[in-house]
């Protein structure tokens, strides 16, 4: 009898029913495309972020900032002079630790020993300035770059430099190199990349001259795996192009931890350890451990580079989880309240006739049963609506896939990335990276426009319960009066 009924009813009501229904689906949808979005950029914060940081990394440790005004000797660059006619070319190589800031390599055996680190490894950062050219009876020396560099690698500063007594026709080509301990291959600064061609290190090319080029690079040199590239009279193999997930590479070339310390004259010494922790619960508790074993040392976690992060993506992430938590709060209580005051408005008009089957002897918990039943399926109605509009919204966020860009700032926590171009107490430029946007919707989702589609009819059912509980059989002999 009760699903009789209440079929009947909402055949003949199906305009107010739809009304309804309507309501309830126009907040439902709005909280499915608002959380999808909310989502997507969460991914694409996280895509950024893991672009910048390394796969796996939870922390990285670098060497605490110099105090202001302090630098490292400038390199020069010296050559022999020449007649004016004797066009002779030379050239001269200069490995460069980023920033000039190191660790001793010790130092990743200490943060590994640390309570609640599940692996450390180090990493070496490098930049090459080649400068080749004829040069007559004169010195060029280099000064200070110009530019700086944003934490990573792709675009690089020129040297600013002179020639002091004579004259110069020269090319510099600047570049950078990071060397990677090749024995722990799943964390490390290569981790945002995969290999497109070729292959990786192996475990036991600890000091092997082989390297891995990221492939913007390789592209604009013409490299491929199988080719030869000199850094500092060193031959090295590329064995592999890789690829950056997003954003830049983290440096032009990559080559075994062992063989760049070499390189530099930085022997045992690291300019980055990366960090990955046995929780991610225990992050914060491991960064504070760690600061406070080892002096003299930054530890920079996901969430400190996340506060750098800038630009249109950071500005639309805090509107969706302000603003567009907020809108959908109050689109979906002024559904609720406009589903319930309709149903309690449906039933004064339906007095006559809940009168009457009180006087055929129903009692107010039937009546109030079949009101709340007739609001709960209006509820699932608008519910299924609701999630159909809201995953066309969801979808349709996807298709377009909107760029959003994050700007990455040089300061605070930024600087111990990714080896840390630009290096510890020396300011890094802005990074711009383009994100596209996307929506996904989880079942999580789905499951919640159903608990809210249950839970607006309900409200409903309550509105209209109410009302019908409060009719007696006089209402409907005077409603026919």
């Amino acid at each position: 009898m009760f699903f009789t009924y209440l079929r009947r009813e909402l055949r003949r009501r199906r305009k107010a029913a739809l009304v309804v229904a309507s309501g309830l689906a126009l907040g439902i949808a709005l909280v499915i495309v608002v959380t999808s979005v909310s989502a997507g950029m969460g991914r694409a914060q996280d895509k950024v972020l893991q672009s910048l940081y390394g796969l796996g990394t939870d922390m990285t440790v670098t060497k605490a900032a110099a105090p202001a005004g302090s630098s490292s000797e400038r390199p020069r660059f010296r050559f022999d002079a020449q007649d004016d006619d004797s066009g002779g070319e030379q050239s001269s190589d200069r490995v460069m630790v980023q920033g000039f800031q190191t660790l001793a390599g010790s130092t990743v055996g200490k943060v590994d020993a640390q309570s609640g680190v599940a692996d450390a490894v180090g990493g070496l950062s490098l930049q090459v300035v080649k400068v080749s050219g004829a040069f007559t009876r004169g010195r060029f020396e280099q000064g200070e770059s110009g530019g700086g560099q944003g934490g990573r690698g792709g675009a690089q500063p020129s040297p600013q430099g002179r020639v002091e007594g004579g004259g110069a026709d020269f090319d510099v080509n600047n570049y950078s190199v990071y060397g990677t301990d090749v024995t722990k291959p799943a964390l490390g600064p290569l981790t945002s990349s995969k290999i497109t061609s070729g292959r990786t290190f192996t475990t036991s090319e600890t000091n092997a001259k082989v390297a891995v080029a990221d492939a913007a690079y390789a592209k604009e040199k013409k490299l491929k795996a199988g080719s030869t590239v000199t850094v500092k009279s060193t031959e090295f193999k590329v064995v592999g192009i890789a690829t950056a997930d997003s954003g830049d590479a983290a440096a032009n070339l990559y080559i075994p931890l062992k063989r760049a310390q070499t390189l530099a004259d930085a022997k045992d010494k690291v300019t980055t350890i990366y960090v990955k922790a046995t929780d991610s619960q225990r992050i914060d508790s491991v960064k504070s451990e760690i600061g406070k074993n080892i002096p003299g040392t930054t530890v920079t976690t996901s969430a400190d580079l996340a506060d750098t992060v800038s630009g249109s993506l950071s500005t639309a992430s805090s509107l969706a989880a302000s603003v567009g938590k907020w809108l959908s709060i109050v689109v979906l209580v002024a559904a609720f309240l406009v589903a319930g005051l309709l149903t309690s408005s449906a039933v004064s008009r339906r007095v006559r006739e809940f009168g009457t089957l009180k006087a055929l002897g129903w009692k107010s918990g039937r009546v109030t049963r079949q009101v709340v039943g007739e609001a709960v399926v209006n509820g699932l109605v608008g519910g299924a609506l609701g999630i159909a509009l809201g995953l066309a919204g969801a979808y349709a966020v996807t298709a377009v896939s909107p760029t959003l860009q994050a700007q990455l700032g040089g300061g605070g926590g930024g600087e111990g990335f990714r080896g840390g171009f630009g290096g510890p107490g020396r300011a890094a430029a802005t990074k711009t990276l383009d994100v596209a946007l996307t929506a996904p919707v989880s079942l999580t989702t789905i499951a919640l426009a159903v608990a809210l589609a249950v839970t607006g009819g309900l409200v409903a059912g309550a509105f209209g319960g109410w009302r019908a509980s409060r009719l007696r059989p006089a209402d409907a002999l005077r409603r026919v009066e």
